[in-house]
């Protein structure tokens, strides 16, 4: 029987994280046969067998430990087990962590890896360091995929080969194309975890600006994290309750549903103290997709699919009395918002379509394949 073609092992720390859909897609809609992994960065489960390791595999190391032949783990050794089992022919690893811990698995079995950085792997030193730099990385690897151009910048400078660093933004489902936001509302709203790098509590300080001048406003701000509670206690303490609204994780119908109605997406996203930037926050291409405008900062991959004053109103980090202007000039000017969310829905279907961010990596994969064969 004919090995079936493109046998795609994807490696991910988390099987579900409610804020990884990008993972989600790729699972979905990459060409070939898909293996999931997940569980640590070496993982310790398969999508639809379960645990890799067992007493066997165990046993076997202990035994050879004791004999005092050197080995690697008992997750590496499940892993290295179940990608021979399965014939997988390239590893696509989510985060640089990720391919860190694994690359030595895929080196062993000669199976071509491609190391799919997001964000804070990137740009927080702590996780660069103990990563050696991604030296490993960057010299096993056949390509590293890039979700921002700085980010793309940032990667060459660690010291990856710039022929093999590749720019593919994150994208948003096609789904979010079929709005047709009717601003009814004059809402605005977010959606991310709470994390410093997406700064929610300057939304809501620019927000208290806002609803001085306009009470009738409304902020929605969707996600969960270590900030949750402090932005809580922040809405409570500017008296706010009645205008804005943190209802903790929302799905993608409920997201949909205030896209339908609100005025404007916005998100206040900084370079966090430890250096943890985002890649292109997919929130921001869903919104812009669905035809809202997105009011947020010059930062990492915003600038590269929000364009100023054409799809939408971005400002400098951490200047709050911009963001507040912004929102208050949507106000003022329906019209323009309507305008500039129309501009970025015909952008986004123009530039950033699920099935183009797919083609980037099913070319990827059949050239790092290829490459194996030569």
């Amino acid at each position: 029987m004919e090995l079936q073609h493109n046998r795609i092992a994807i490696v991910s720390p988390s099987q579900n994280g409610y804020s990884e859909t990008f993972i989600q897609e790729q699972k979905n809609g990459l060409k070939g046969k898909v293996f999931y992994y997940f569980g640590g960065e070496v993982p310790h489960y398969l999508e639809e067998f379960g645990k890799l390791s067992n007493q066997y595999i165990a046993w076997s190391i202990k035994i050879k430990r004791r004999l005092g032949f050197k080995t690697v783990s008992v997750a590496e050794e499940a892993f290295s087990y179940s990608l021979k089992k399965n014939k997988v022919q390239v590893v696509l690893a989510q985060y640089g962590p990720t391919a860190h811990q694994i690359v030595n698995v895929c080196k062993n079995q000669k199976i071509p890896l491609i190391a799919h950085f997001h964000g804070f792997d990137a740009s927080v030193q702590s996780v660069i360091e103990n990563s050696n730099y991604y030296k490993e990385v960057f010299d096993y690897s056949t390509f590293v995929i890039a979700v921002s151009i700085s980010m793309q910048k940032r990667l060459i400078e660690i010291g990856c080969l710039k022929e093999k660093v590749i720019y593919n933004p994150c994208v948003a489902n096609s789904v979010f194309n079929e709005i047709k936001p009717n601003f009814t509302e004059s809402t605005f709203i977010g959606l991310g975890r709470f994390v410093n790098k997406k700064a929610p509590y300057y939304t809501i300080l620019a927000f208290k600006k806002v609803h001085d001048q306009f009470p009738n406003a409304r902020l929605v701000i969707g996600g969960i994290g270590e900030l949750f509670e402090t932005c809580l206690n922040l809405v409570r303490l500017m008296q706010l309750e009645e205008a804005v609204l943190l209802p903790g994780v929302i799905n993608r119908v409920q997201f949909i549903e205030y896209l339908s109605k609100g005025l404007a997406f916005v998100q206040h996203s900084v370079t966090a103290l430890n250096g943890d930037q985002e890649g292109t926050p997919v929130a921001v291409l869903e919104a812009s997709a669905a035809g809202l405008p997105v009011i947020s900062t010059i930062h990492a991959g915003i600038p590269d699919v929000i364009i100023d004053n054409e799809t939408g109103l971005l400002v400098e980090e951490h200047d709050v009395d911009a963001m507040a202007e912004k929102m208050i000039l949507l106000l003022k000017n329906k019209e323009l918002a309507i305008q500039l969310g129309n501009n970025g829905k015909l952008r986004m279907k123009a530039n950033f379509t699920l099935r183009r961010h797919l083609d980037v990596i099913d070319d990827l994969i059949e050239r790092a394949i290829s490459n194996t064969h030569e």
